[in-house]
């Protein structure tokens, strides 16, 4: 099975570590890197400017999202070594650092491919896993630098173990999976003399004109502006936030804390499915519509309002580009006193569906452009409630993840909200949540667990679930 989780469930066997970072040549060269006209995507922006106040604040961290996989046999360090710097030269994501004035502004800078270049460093044996996630973590900078990356080779008796940590302003989900096959496809062209080579891929410098050229005439009377706005100002002029009280008051700083669980068995989840199917929706619509009861049953509201990331990958050549091709998108719908899951789940999956209109009108953007009048009060650097979903089964050359033990991480820094993942495997569903390191976040946590999974098990077995309206407040 693909491992997916936070990066302190990476469990990698000790061995012999080498890890490969910029070289003192590539990081000049690439300081002196000109100013380019194209900004970062909206959400790159909006990143690096909380990245930028949080370090002015004295809190620096990242969000560093990292691969590893595992094969038989001894590793070629010289080939690594060209598979590494021939990765970072081909995505062009990894050409680009970003200077963060002050004021806000953010300037990008782009270098030349030839610019990046890689050294490796042996560190010896490393005894435990708990020493090798420490390294990865240290030696990989924040986004406010351009080597927000780092590769490593761990040996071990038989066989070898590669990381690749790379910052979430150069990556996402998908990328993370397309990650895994380039650098195999890499490695295995330079063992084979060049004859695997890669297929093309559009650069992530082009979705960023894209999107910056789909924004720039918009205002808010635009249509699909106009939505956001409207759905912000009915949610009392701010973003979804959790349905519970966190612990978190006016703290802006505060360690996240991470909770995996099994959710349901894949026969369940089949079920789940042929429920959502028989009512006209699908397992993506199942899972918002279990979400909205679970939070009526919560907080008694009768409207549910979530955002979820989706993939905005919309060229052959982005595919499989490595890069954030991300943007949030609304999911929202009534939930009526009577309405149980057999009622729901086909509003649910129409709001999800309507959200997908959205896809190209970042909600950064709208809020840049929110009038007073509408009374948007969200403040910059806002965190908000989301709910992601993905079909790991469907993942391109998922059989050969299961064969490579291939995993992909995510650290779990600072977190003043909830962030909720459901992840769905061949064999199992599971259920991640990160979320404020405080008494009340962890039994508020617990709370949804519990009634999530409580919904799940009712509709696999019953096939509709009636929801318990202040039940778990």
């Amino acid at each position: 099975m693909v491992s997916f989780g936070f990066i302190e469930e990476w469990v990698p066997a000790p061995g012999r570590l080498t890890s490969w970072t910029a070289s003192p040549r590539s990081l000049e060269a690439v300081r002196r890197a000109p100013a380019h006209p194209t900004p970062p995507s909206h959400q790159q922006e909006q990143y690096l400017r909380s990245l930028h106040r949080d370090a002015a604040a004295g809190f620096g961290g990242s969000r560093l999202c990292m691969i590893s996989f595992t094969i038989p046999g001894s590793p070629d360090h010289a080939a690594w070594s060209r598979a590494f710097t021939a990765f970072l030269r081909r995505h062009d994501t990894f050409l680009s650092w970003f200077a963060v004035g002050d004021d806000g502004s953010v300037v990008r800078h782009v270098a030349a491919p030839t610019d990046i270049d890689l050294v490796p460093e042996e560190h010896g044996d490393m005894a435990d896993s708990a020493a090798i996630r420490a390294h990865v973590e240290m030696v990989t900078p924040s986004a406010l630098w351009w080597d927000c990356w780092s590769f490593g080779v761990i040996e071990h008796e038989n066989s070898f173990t590669v990381y690749a940590g790379v910052d979430h302003l150069h990556t996402d989900g998908v990328a993370q999976a397309l990650s895994c096959v380039d650098l195999l496809m890499l490695y295995g062209n330079e063992l084979s003399g060049g004859k695997l080579a890669p297929q093309p891929v559009d650069g992530h410098l082009a979705y960023c004109e894209r999107e910056r050229r789909g924004t720039a005439e918009m205002t808010a009377q635009s249509p699909n502006i106009r939505t956001w706005l409207e759905l912000l100002r009915r949610n009392g002029g701010d973003v979804p936030s959790f349905p519970a009280d966190l612990g978190v008051g006016t703290q802006r700083y505060i360690r996240g804390a991470q909770r995996t669980v099994h959710l349901v068995d894949e026969a369940d989840a089949l079920r789940f499915e042929e429920i959502c199917t028989a009512n006209g929706a699908r397992f993506t619509g199942g899972l918002f519509a279990a979400a909205a009861l679970v939070e009526s049953e919560m907080s008694g509201g009768d409207w549910y309002f979530g955002l979820t990331p989706v993939n905005t990958r919309a060229t052959a050549g982005e595919t499989n580009s490595v890069g954030w091709y991300t943007s949030l998108i609304p999911v929202e719908f009534s939930v009526e006193r009577a309405d149980s899951f057999a009622t729901i789940v086909s509003r649910a999956q129409q709001a999800y569906d309507r959200g997908k209109d959205l896809t190209d009108v970042s909600l950064y953007r709208a809020l840049e452009l929110a009038p007073p009048e509408f009374g948007i009060h969200t403040q910059p650097g806002w965190t908000a409630r989301m709910l992601s979903y993905v079909d790991v089964r469907k993942i391109p050359g998922v059989e050969m993840f299961d064969q490579i033990n291939g995993g992909m991480f995510a650290s779990r820094g600072m977190s003043r909200e909830v962030y909720i993942w459901v992840n769905r495997f061949t064999d199992i569903t599971q259920l991640s949540l990160l979320f404020p390191d405080t008494p009340q976040a962890h039994a508020a946590v617990d709370r949804y667990i519990a009634a999530t999974r409580t919904v799940f098990a009712a509709v696999a077995a019953d096939g509709d679930y009636a929801p318990r309206v202040g039940a778990l407040s």
